[in-house]
């Protein structure tokens, strides 16, 4: 069925069994590229204030500077050294984000790149974010320091050594031309000395980890955990080719809609450790029916990264889109921290793409992707009461600004939504009611 396979290709949430956030506190948002600036002035006015416990930024090390094409966002998969210096800020503003992050209880996940180098292809000399010196074809890179005996060579099986195809996997696993799984300063734990590690307060959520697939004990292995609160993931960035990651064309009426019921459905969802995206818009520009600006970089003025300025309705302005500040996704970001450690039941489907489950005596959720209008009295689980719809709407000073959802002594309730609803899903929990 359509609906379900359009979340599970979404791809948003991971199992963990600790993410290491505040009490209460049950997803993360992905600002991805956004500036370190920006992103403390995030966790203060609406992060902390809307439930949100944690942050996943964007590579905060060194990288290659890439120009043609333009400042693609790939290039913060470049690394040219772990100093703390890339389009997004310096080391100064980088230590200002976790601290005031933290402090009003959001972590910051630092999407680490340690385990490989830019490409082989990426040239020589000081074209980097901080200036440092590299010789990427012989394997050089003296402000770590790297040279070309740190590098695991030939483990990827092609004529030329490196990726021929990435619809590879084995290829695009092996990357041989950019691995550094041999190094002395990589295999003893040297790099865990990186600068944005726990020891400067942070969580590490994820690593590039294509090139470790096929290594074992690897945790142990590096000395990377200097404390209970360092948080591994490893991700392999390559094999997200395709999938959404990175910034967000301009999406349709449509497009926004099924978006919006697949975050919905994640977050109702009692699986995982939730991540909602938060991107930057772009217009797709097509050459003899290819997509040109698939990887293009975040909103700029001549490479410059812009300020993420906030609208008087509360959305992004400059190119950015913020979805977790969308109303529908916001308020589910809030129920599922209400519904927390709550059952997952009362599960209703039309045999079709009409679904509805609850979540034990705190939440409870409908959707309707089906084409023609849904109308029906179901289970909810909740005490009697009015209840205000928070994606239609918003509960303030005891009223509703949307639909209201009445639920009897025995807990159900009549549900209609139509099919050409601009959220055609409605969600209730204990705290929407009125």
């Amino acid at each position: 069925m359509k609906f379900f396979l359009l979340l599970s290709a979404l791809g948003l949430c991971w199992a963990q069994y600790s993410p290491n956030t505040q009490q209460g506190r049950t997803s993360m948002v992905h600002l991805f590229e956004w500036r370190w600036v920006d992103i403390a002035q995030e966790c203060e006015r609406y992060l902390a204030p809307n439930g949100f416990g944690g942050v996943q930024i964007s590579p905060p090390n060194e990288n290659i500077v890439v120009n043609n094409p333009s400042r693609p966002l790939w290039e913060r998969y470049q690394p040219i050294s772990y100093k703390i210096c890339t389009r997004s800020g310096n080391e100064d503003e980088f230590r200002n984000i976790v601290t005031r992050c933290n402090n009003v209880g959001v972590q910051i996940y630092v999407d680490a790149v340690i385990n490989h180098m830019c490409g082989e292809g990426g040239g020589a000399g000081t074209s980097s974010t901080c200036g440092s010196y590299f010789n990427a074809g012989n394997r050089e890179f003296p402000a770590v320091p790297y040279s070309a005996w740190d590098f695991n060579d030939g483990k990827c099986k092609t004529s030329s050594g490196g990726i021929e195809n990435y619809n590879d996997a084995y290829q695009v696993i092996d990357l041989s031309g950019e691995a550094i799984t041999s190094s002395e300063y990589f295999g003893n734990g040297c790099v865990a000395e990186f600068k944005y590690g726990a020891k400067l307060g942070t969580v590490i959520r994820r690593w590039n980890g294509e090139k470790m697939a096929y290594l074992k004990n690897w945790g142990e292995g590096w000395g990377f955990m200097p404390s209970d609160r360092a948080l591994v993931f490893v991700d392999n960035h390559d094999n997200q080719r395709g999938h959404g990651a990175g910034g967000s064309s301009i999406l349709t009426f449509w497009d926004a809609r099924l978006y919006k019921m697949a975050v919905g459905f994640m977050l109702a969802h009692p699986y995982g450790f939730t991540r909602v995206m938060s991107s930057y818009r772009w217009q797709r520009n097509f050459v003899n029916g290819q997509d040109v600006n698939d990887w293009v970089g975040p909103p700029n003025n001549n490479g410059v990264t812009k300020e993420v300025t906030i609208n008087p309705d509360t959305t992004c302005g400059n190119d950015w889109v913020c979805e977790h500040r969308w109303r529908q996704i916001r308020n589910m970001v809030i129920f599922r921290n209400v519904v927390d450690g709550q059952p997952f039941q009362n599960w209703w489907d039309n045999g079709s793409n009409q679904v509805a489950f609850g979540r034990g005596n705190k939440g409870f959720i409908v959707f309707n992707n089906d084409d023609w209008s849904l109308s029906t009295t179901l289970q909810t689980g909740l005490p009697g009461g009015t209840y205000c719809d928070v994606i239609s709407g918003d509960k303030i000073n005891g009223d509703c600004t949307g639909i209201k959802v009445y639920v009897s002594s025995d807990g159900k309730a009549q549900i209609s939504i139509s099919n050409s609803a601009e959220d055609p899903f409605i969600a209730i929990h204990a705290d929407s009611k009125l």
